[in-house]
């Protein structure tokens, strides 16, 4: 907190609870440890939820998106502004900004406040499942310029950071992972649930997929395991738009989809099951590994995407070439097959999982806004001296480190008491 004063933050969230997703998850613990340590937090989201846990969440109304019926698309409306004018934040966050988020840059520029960006979903991958891959080129021109007016931009995983690097976003920080390891434990195994998962047949092996069910998941390689490996049950934990394809596509197999769940019904299908299966090449992260490891389940995952950063070949889970689907199969049948490697490689997965705690993961993202907001005290006069020097723009922002957005936030500083309007 800067000068010890607490913080108030206006996080833009194109997706909040009701939904249930990796990014949801993410920000219910940072939330609730932000409020924890005494931090002010408004919330603008699509409808659905009017606060949480005591944080206020400013409702947008919008339509559902054609490719995703769950989620609900919020269009920008005056009264954001209203909102922030009665909260005055000192610092907004926009959590993938696709079109509520893109407000943000807005409102960062009218009240004169440091813009913080997150990266959680790898769009521009997205577009190919849905045969829409000549416009990824575009979409990520679309993130880079976008973006790069930002002062900061968060990212999940190294190798995330690494990508957007690569195509030019710049000031790219890393926000470390986190998983709530009283909640996912081992301890969690339930008869009762494995019964369920395997439709009574708990004697079983159990393969367990647990995500959103949509084409970008790549959720039908679980069938070539299953038809490779006799004996072996499926369990599909989550829901989406791409169900009713799978519904079909695992028709005759022993598949059972098991809808959402969540805290202890979700920790317990975790630590029932003998393998998680995550087929997936788009994740930026991949919470559900770190949630599956902390559970005590072996993990099988694509080597690709932020999965790198979680998953220790051989150690705690295995990862395979997902150009190979065979080589899926492969690893899957070792872990089912040795039950002295399963169990050291579910105690070393336990092992690693508590090492990363949201509380850690939320004083981390609390420094990066104390840096941020330390560094607009000084901006102004460093940046006034360097304008009376003759110092270009572009010289400027270079030297500073600084996005041309900040540039301007600092050159065009309103007079004394002025506030800004919707």
């Amino acid at each position: 907190m800067v000068g010890e004063r607490p913080l108030r933050i206006a996080l833009f969230t194109e997706r909040f609870l009701p939904k249930t997703d990796g990014i949801v998850t993410r920000l219910s613990h940072t939330i609730r440890h932000l409020r924890h340590s005494s931090q002010s937090v408004l919330v603008i989201a699509p409808e659905g939820v009017p606060d949480f846990e005591g944080t206020p969440v400013h409702e947008v109304s919008g339509f559902k998106f054609p490719l995703y019926p769950d989620q609900m698309v919020a269009i920008p409306r005056p009264s954001v502004g209203r909102a922030l004018a009665a909260f005055q934040p000192n610092l907004i966050h926009a959590v993938n900004p696709v079109l509520l988020g893109i407000s943000a840059f807005y409102y960062s520029a009218a009240y004169k406040v440091p813009l913080v960006v997150s990266y959680h979903t790898h769009l521009p991958k997205y577009l190919r499942y849905y045969g829409m891959g000549r416009l990824e080129r575009l979409m990520w021109w679309g993130i880079r310029a976008g973006y790069n007016r930002a002062d900061m931009t968060l990212v999940t995983s190294r190798a995330m950071q690494t990508d957007l690097q690569r195509r030019g976003v710049q000031r790219v920080h890393l926000w470390q992972r986190g998983v709530d390891t009283e909640l996912f434990h081992p301890q969690r195994a339930s008869e009762q649930m494995r019964c369920r998962l395997t439709q009574g047949y708990p004697q079983d092996k159990l393969l367990l997929y647990v995500g959103r069910l949509s084409a970008e998941k790549e959720i039908e390689q679980c069938r070539t395991v299953l038809s490779a490996l006799p004996g072996l049950r499926l369990a599909l934990v989550g829901d989406g738009p791409h169900r009713p394809k799978l519904e079909e596509h695992f028709a005759g197999t022993p598949t059972y989809f098991a809808g959402i769940l969540k805290g202890p019904e979700l920790a317990a299908a975790f630590a029932s099951s003998d393998v998680l299966f995550l087929p997936s090449r788009t994740e930026t992260l991949g919470l559900v590994l770190l949630e599956a490891m902390a559970a005590g389940c072996p993990v099988v995952a694509a080597a690709a995407g932020g999965i790198l950063d979680i998953v220790q070949d051989g150690v705690t889970g295995h990862l395979y070439d997902p150009r190979d689907p065979d080589a899926a199969v492969r690893v899957i049948q070792q872990l089912l097959g040795e039950a002295t490697h399963r169990d050291k490689i579910r105690q070393q997965a336990r092992r690693e999982a508590e090492q990363w705690s949201w509380a850690a993961a939320t004083r981390q993202l609390v420094g990066y806004y104390d840096e941020l907001l330390r560094r607009e005290k000084k901006l102004s006069p460093i940046i006034r001296a360097s304008r009376a020097r003759g110092d270009s723009a572009e010289r400027i922002c270079e030297t500073l480190q600084i996005s041309r957005a900040t540039l301007r936030r600092h050159l065009q500083l309103p007079a004394r008491g002025e506030q800004p309007h919707d």
